[in-house]
């Protein structure tokens, strides 16, 4: 990119109907030639919402989202492809896979069902937290490097502490530049960073990294924020899990699971 141009207003740039270019805002914090699975999770959601709009009428809902992080994400064009595994009018199975390199690097499935007024019998989920407005914003780049990192407007609920952090996350910065995507695609585009406002011990010394990302909805969520009430655990044998409660301003709207591979960074020499 040429260093008197303007940044891109988004994470990715369209190249073509199922190819994408990121941009420097979508850089990974393991590394800045990669990027970052967060908005790369929400461009997954927002290209599987184009395939199901192509089947208008069907009143489904995406209420299930499952993504295996194949391999390395290079910062390099990709190229989604999304297909029905299992139709129907009442549950859907759609599974997106997304290459880089002309290499599978994600695999997603997404199951969509049926909306129907459960109001009468909604109940048993958690609380609902405090607003995002009036919180003092947390620079999260003390932690993490990275262009993704950067584009972030965090605010703790409370004070962050090693494994267990509660907080608003936002961006200004549209998912794909010039191109409106629907609430659920921009929610889920800022999900994957739940892994990394409750570090229980530092990234530069430990790595984490997260190998999947699982997201239940029971609603779906509205508005700019999402927000994460996150626990992240670590066993005696390499492995961990982050676990998340998913919140919108105006209450929980489901759950996140992420799976994490834990080990130290090599020391110097």
């Amino acid at each position: 990119m040429n260093a008197s141009a303007p940044a891109p207003d988004g994470y990715y740039e369209r190249v073509d109907e199922h190819r994408y270019k990121p941009t420097v805002h979508a850089g990974g914090a393991w590394d800045p030639g990669e990027q970052h699975f967060s908005p790369l999770g929400g461009l997954v959601v927002h290209a599987v919402e184009r395939h199901l709009a192509a089947r208008p009428g069907t009143g489904l809902l995406l209420s299930r989202v499952g993504f295996d992080i194949l391999g390395r994400l290079a910062l390099d064009e990709c190229e989604i492809d999304v297909r029905t595994v299992r139709p129907g009018r009442t549950i859907e199975l759609v599974e997106a896979t997304v290459l880089i390199g002309g290499r599978p690097a994600v695999r997603a499935r997404a199951w969509a069902l049926a909306a129907v007024d459960t109001g009468a019998v909604a109940g048993g989920a958690p609380d609902r937290l405090p607003p995002p407005e009036g919180l003092d914003p947390w620079p999260l780049t003390s932690v993490w490097p990275g262009g993704y990192i950067a584009s972030l407007d965090v605010r703790p609920v409370g004070p962050p502490r090693p494994g267990r952090t509660t907080a608003w996350v936002s961006t200004g910065l549209a998912l794909v530049a010039g191109e409106a995507s629907g609430p659920l695609a921009s929610y889920v585009a800022l999900v994957d960073t739940a892994n990394g406002i409750a570090v229980r011990r530092p990234p530069t010394a430990w790595m984490f990294p997260n190998v999947d990302l699982t997201v239940h909805l029971f609603r779906q969520p509205e508005g700019r924020w999402t927000g994460l009430d996150t626990t992240v655990v670590f066993g005696g044998t390499g492995q961990g899990v982050t676990s998340t409660v998913l919140h919108d301003v105006a209450g929980p709207v489901g759950y996140a699971q992420q799976i994490l591979t834990v080990r130290p960074l090599p020391g110097p020499g």
